[in-house]
């Protein structure tokens, strides 16, 4: 092993960690912390980083078989987490209330983790439901145009699909370069028209985990007067935000991928001044007032309104949980851990011979996943020998004939399991 690969598996033993943290060691099942919904790490010394990421892993009740590298499709919580959402649904059944006044509390937590005002925050179920608001609720009419990337996830681009369908929109697909930024700003601005209306991008592609640039498409977008949507799924939890700097019109996120939010979780974030651009098509209780039957609908003063009826506040107060369990850890250092194992795999990866990174090469354009293909397996057989026969628990991408493997890199993984990869990518290529 070389002295670089050396580095990077060094650490501690769990057992001692898990003395240290409370928190249970992989694979031991859940155990809570002794104040519970507290999340005890030691301090991070640099010199010895191992010890505090194996502290952060021993927070978290994922086992360690199979290996779990699919943050990007559905994320692990930490225990904090699931604690927060029994704690509170228990509390709320012993008196049978909704808790909906807990909300302003965990929508304050998720506006200053995400730079946003309170009220542009909406908690909804996931970033396809964010998203599905924003598309339905835009005037739009027949043969206004819509722009987004040919890796969009089903959840981006399925609601515009569905606009087209039902109103005439035209959808316009760009092909998402991983060479540099310039070239997909010049793929977005070749596509622009005076009928465009919507430009929408995804932060951190899900297929190849290209970081799009987002503010450059903003300021283009806003300088023509198009409306600007991001796919945030990705990026929520991977890599810290700061939604006003960035200067959208709409942002959707998932809280349960890369934030280790409860599953069905969500937010959508509407810049203030657009407020009323985006009429609600879902609405009840909570969203608006009447004064009195019949009359005019009052919408609620703020993104918030498109939050309507029963909601589960043990599952959003969890989100704020998230987001204090990242806070403890630091967003900046969450982003910098995931990102050098990614490097570190494409690094290894790219040298065995036949297996071809369809991530971006340069750093700079990657977040914390990396795709690559296997010379003579499709997506499936290389997914199915990495699961079935090294334990690896990864995800096939089938996306636009892709034909390719990611692994997701995130503070519930370790350097080891990054190695247990590039062993088990290398025996595909004996045996498949």
């Amino acid at each position: 092993m070389n002295s670089h690969r050396r580095r990077f598996v060094q650490g501690l033993g769990l057992g001692a960690l898990s003395a240290l943290t409370g928190c249970a060691s992989p694979g031991e099942g859940p155990k809570v912390s002794a104040a519970p919904g507290a999340t005890a790490l030691p301090s991070y010394d640099a010199a010895r980083p191992e010890a505090f990421w194996r502290a952060v892993r021993a927070c978290y009740p994922l086992r360690t078989d199979p290996v779990y590298l699919n943050t990007g499709g559905l994320g692990p919580a930490p225990q904090a987490v699931l604690d927060r959402a029994v704690r509170t649904t228990n509390e709320l059944q012993e008196h049978s209330e909704t808790g909906h006044e807990r909300l302003a509390a965990a929508r304050a937590v998720a506006a200053e983790f995400l730079g946003a005002e309170r009220d542009e925050l909406c908690f909804v179920r996931n970033a396809t439901e964010a998203t599905s608001i924003v598309a339905a609720g835009l005037s739009l009419r027949a043969g206004d145009e819509v722009i987004f990337e040919s890796h969009a996830h089903p959840g981006g681009s399925f609601p515009w699909l569905n606009q087209a369908r039902l109103r005439g929109v035209v959808a316009r697909v760009f092909e998402p370069a991983i060479e540099s930024s310039e070239e997909n700003l010049r793929r977005i601005l070749a596509l622009v028209t005076p009928r465009t209306r919507v430009i929408q991008v995804s932060h951190i592609t899900c297929t190849t985990g290209l970081i799009l640039p987002v503010a450059a498409i903003a300021a283009v977008a806003r300088s023509r007067g198009i409306w600007f949507h991001v796919d945030g799924a990705q990026a929520i939890g991977m890599v810290p935000l700061n939604l006003a700097a960035l200067e959208c019109d709409s942002y959707a996120a998932s809280g349960h991928k890369w934030l280790g939010a409860p599953h069905e979780t969500g937010l959508l974030y509407l810049r203030r001044s657009r407020w009323n651009d985006v009429a609600p098509t879902g609405i009840g209780s909570y969203s608006a007032e009447v004064s009195w039957l019949p009359g005019d609908i009052d919408y609620a003063p703020g993104a918030w309104r498109h939050e309507y009826g029963t909601r589960n506040a043990a599952t959003i107060e969890a989100v704020a949980e998230a987001m204090r369990f990242q806070r403890a850890i630091g967003t900046d250092r969450i982003a910098a851990r995931g990102h050098e194992m990614a490097s570190f795999l494409h690094d290894e990866l790219s040298r065995l011979s036949g297996v071809t990174l369809l991530s971006p090469r340069d750093p700079a354009l990657r977040g914390s996943m990396v795709t690559f293909q296997h010379p003579r397996a499709n997506a499936a057989r290389t997914f199915r020998f990495l699961l079935d026969q090294r334990g690896l628990r990864c995800r096939p991408v089938t996306e636009q004939g892709l034909q390719g493997v990611r692994v997701s890199t995130h503070v519930s993984n370790l350097p080891d399991e990054c190695e247990r990869v590039v062993a088990g990518v290398r025996d595909s290529l004996r045996e498949l």
